[in-house]
């Protein structure tokens, strides 16, 4: 029989076999494991071959206050969970009062999961490691170990590889930004897992072709997102070995019984998309993965689009005037009067920064944009709609008693789990969409990955990191919906639990693809990007992005493919910001050719009756 993934699966579930030496063996149709005598380690094994991973089972959960050693371990206990063997791993830690680790045998893997007694706050949990002190050699941080050769993240950094060896980090949080070490803000958050192999592949592989003579490993954290209170999931490699950090930065408090959210070690996988749709499917069945709200999809949310902040950076470049700056009434009209002369008229058109006065108050700026209102409404009448750009986390112009503080006052964002900073949030979105208001049409969630971040922070309401980050889109999102119930908003959230806040995915800028070295260029990386959207969140809209091709020449090749991932977006209006290159009338040529192919095929899935689901009718379950 096969899964909804397509994997093979026995027909009976995993089973545990116990051994005279003390070991214990589970076996599965995907894999079999040995547990040590002692509970504290186990030998995971796939089913076609290779080396095993080493898995260290105790688990560190440090506190601000002191660290997580363990002193010892067991006896394991076995027993049955859902009609899976399951085991509890005793251990005696120097922080808690009590410290156990839970492993459920399931079809894909083992699931991994700790729970502690105890008060406390957390710093970080650190998965599939243990810090031992039992005396004798061998004390410290021990991590899990591996064989793995080759690594893929689904969140886009820097440099923007499509693989890297095993032996390099990876972090996937809301935690990023354009500086040294931190540019891994594109999808914030991707979802939460990593796909490895034993075998080597360049950079440059394809990873939908990366398929070799071993499977894919994927190594996934889970939890309902509200359980999601860290603000970053770090892959930490060492020599030949690994382990996972959780950073939770003293923001999650133990008072009682506390279990971490759990980990799935899953053998198996073709290759990395296929890694991520399994990873989904366990999300789906464990009830940690959001669907979509609404069942209605307006047409005109995949109409093509028109950014202005790419025009806004060439006019900088031009004027030497800050790109915020150009942001006005009088450049946007100039911008769609270029692309109307040339037989080009978007459905949508997307403010960008700064139409804003605040960004945290969302007033408009009325030197910059005279009554924002009467020109959303020209727009309709040409028969389009109107997106504001939306900076997430932002505390300009909000009260000091609604943000996010530092230890000496100072406000850093706005505080989603303040009550009155939620109402904040949600009258502003109202003011900016509703009829009575500026009568915008939806908007572009941007930043999240200014997420706030720091132990000395505080706030209100318990929740941090990923799960604060939803609770402030879920607050937007509501009253979007509230305000007008066809408003669209977009985000480059990819994670399954984020598609009850989403109407689409933004592939995000093309910054870093220009790096020396010979990495990848913009159309494999938007591949990347385009399918791990899809595999993370099925049948949500894909914003294809447009900022910032490194040269004409790829933003040509990436405007040839557009159609293929999804909504076609398109940034610029007369030449390239970064380069100056002037657009030419084969490239306005086949814009058009773009958007008439784009809406030919709308149309006929409406005469079909069908809804557009990228991942299903755009090659995206793997780049082609």
């Amino acid at each position: 029989m096969t899964d909804t993934t397509g994997h093979r699966t026995a027909a009976v579930r995993p089973e545990v076999v116990h051994h005279r030496d003390g070991t214990s063996e589970v076996r599965a149709a995907r894999w079999r494991m040995t547990v040590a005598a002692d509970g504290l380690t186990a030998l995971l094994h796939a089913s076609d071959g290779g080396h095993p991973v080493e898995l260290q089972l105790a688990g560190v959960l440090d506190r601000t206050d002191a660290v997580d050693e363990t002193l010892d371990a067991g006896p394991a206990e076995w027993h049955t969970e859902d009609g899976r063997p399951a085991l509890i791993l005793p251990r005696r830690s120097t922080v808690w009062q009590e410290a156990i680790t839970r492993v459920l045998c399931t079809d894909e893997g083992p699931e991994l999961s700790w729970e502690v007694r105890g008060r406390g706050a957390l710093r970080d949990v650190l998965p599939l490691a243990v810090r031992a002190a039992f005396g004798g050699r061998g004390g410290g941080l021990r991590p899990s170990g591996h064989a793995w050769q080759t690594l893929f993240s689904p969140n886009p950094g820097a440099p923007a590889r499509l693989l890297c060896g095993a032996g390099e980090s990876a972090v996937i949080g809301v935690v990023g930004d354009a500086r040294p070490g931190r540019g891994h803000w594109f999808f914030t958050p991707a979802p939460l897992c990593l796909a490895l192999t034993q075998d080597r592949f360049p950079d440059t592989t394809d990873p939908a072709r990366a398929r070799g003579t071993l499977s894919w490993w994927t190594v996934s954290t889970g939890a309902p997102v509200g359980d999601l209170t860290f603000t970053q999931m770090h892959y930490v490699p060492s020599d030949g070995g690994f382990h996972l950090r959780l950073d939770h930065e003293g923001h999650t408090e133990v008072d009682g019984w506390y279990r971490t959210p759990a980990v799935l070690v899953s053998p198996g996988h073709a290759d990395p998309y296929e890694g991520l749709r399994a990873h989904r499917h366990w999300l789906d069945r464990r009830g940690w993965a959001a669907a979509a709200r609404g069942t209605e999809r307006p047409a005109w949310w995949s109409e093509p689009m028109f950014c202005g902040w790419g025009a806004q950076m060439a006019r900088a470049r031009e004027t030497g005037l800050p790109a915020p700056e150009m942001s006005t009434r009088a450049e946007y009209d100039t911008h769609l009067g270029k692309l109307r002369r040339h037989g080009l008229d978007p459905g949508t058109v997307v403010v960008d920064d700064k139409w804003q006065l605040r960004y945290g108050s969302w007033e408009p700026d009325e030197r910059r944009w005279p009554d924002l209102r009467s020109w959303i409404d020209e727009q309709h009448g040409h028969g389009r709609r109107v997106l504001l750009w939306w900076r997430a986390w932002s505390a300009e112009g909000v009260p000091d008693e609604l943000c996010v503080r530092t230890p000496d006052g100072g406000p850093v964002t706005l505080d989603p789990g303040h009550p009155d900073a939620r109402a904040w949030l949600a009258e502003n979105v109202r003011r900016v969409l509703a009829p009575d208001g500026l009568g915008a049409d939806g908007l572009k969630v941007d930043f999240t990955a200014d997420s706030p971040t720091g132990e000395s922070l505080t706030g209100h309401g318990g929740r941090w990191g990923i799960a604060l980050l939803h609770q402030y889109l879920d607050t937007l999102y509501r009253s979007a919906k509230s305000a007008r119930s066809d408003a669209l908003i977009i985000t480059h959230t990819p994670h399954p639990g984020f598609a009850d806040v989403t109407d689409m995915v933004r592939l995000n800028d093309m910054l870093r693809l220009d790096d020396p070295d010979p990495y990848a260029p913009v159309v494999p990386q938007m591949r990347l990007r385009a399918a791990v959207a899809a595999a993370a969140c099925p049948g949500t809209l894909i914003d294809t992005d447009d900022w910032c091709a490194p040269d004409l020449e790829q933003w040509r090749a990436y405007t040839r493919v557009k159609d293929q991932l999804g909504v076609p977006a398109l940034y610029v209006s007369s030449h390239l910001d970064r380069t100056g290159e002037p657009l030419e009338e084969l490239d306005y040529a086949a814009l058009r050719e773009l958007w008439s192919r784009w809406r030919a095929r709308l149309r006929d899935m409406e005469k079909g009756g069908g809804r557009w689901h990228p991942a299903d009718r755009c090659g995206v379950n793997g780049p082609g």
